[in-house]
């Protein structure tokens, strides 16, 4: 613990931070509610996102001989753009999926089997789900790294900061009261001391 200086002005200077303290931290709890909060909110969209690309992909294991004809099937889903705008949560800026777009191909409806017509939605469909839990992913992360320094300054608050104001406070209203005391038994010698030497005077 830093040396403190024992006057009245450090006095008020630690009740100052204790107050500022104990208001902030509430708020830091808060903030690591939400914090919590939004990060299951997010695993519930992931799990969500998940779970439908499973079933889609339970689904098109009937497709799976027709798929194994000679299509070059990766060049009709390249990604043209992804948009990601900025949110907030508790104060904190985080990527939020806006839309998903892919290069328009043009193919020859004859030359191209015509399986290629059903799956080509339902696999831009899949791409899109994993673009948008890639972002969820992203989003947790930030939350999470900000989860971490909101419970560190929590504790530093409530074990640290708090308990060190308190101290500082305790020993400064000893020191001074002591100091009040000395003052008191002071002016109590002194002013016996000026009583003798009236006495002493009236007796001669």
């Amino acid at each position: 613990m830093a040396k403190i200086k024992l006057t009245k002005n450090e006095l008020k200077k630690q009740k100052d931070n204790l107050k500022r303290y104990t208001r902030y931290l509430p708020t830091l709890e808060l903030k690591k509610k939400q914090l919590l909060q939004e990060i299951q909110r997010i695993q519930s969209e992931i799990d969500g996102l998940m779970a439908e690309s499973q079933k889609v992909m339970d689904q098109m294991m009937s497709w799976v001989d027709v798929f194994a004809e000679e299509v070059d099937f990766e060049s009709f889903l390249k990604i043209k753009n992804v948009e990601i705008e900025e949110g907030n949560i508790a104060g904190i800026d985080i990527p939020v999926f806006s839309a998903l777009e892919f290069e328009e191909v043009t193919y020859d409806f004859l030359q191209t089997p015509l399986w290629v017509d059903a799956a080509l939605p339902v696999c831009q469909d899949q791409i899109k789900r994993r673009v948008m839990r890639q972002i969820a992913e992203k989003q947790q992360e930030v939350l999470r790294e900000e989860l971490r320094t909101t419970i560190q300054r929590i504790k530093l608050f409530e074990e640290v900061k708090i308990p060190e104001a308190r101290e500082n406070i305790r020993v400064i209203q000893i020191f001074m009261g002591d100091q009040m005391t000395a003052e008191v038994v002071r002016g109590k010698i002194a002013k016996a001391k000026i009583e003798k030497k009236k006495m002493a005077a009236g007796m001669t």
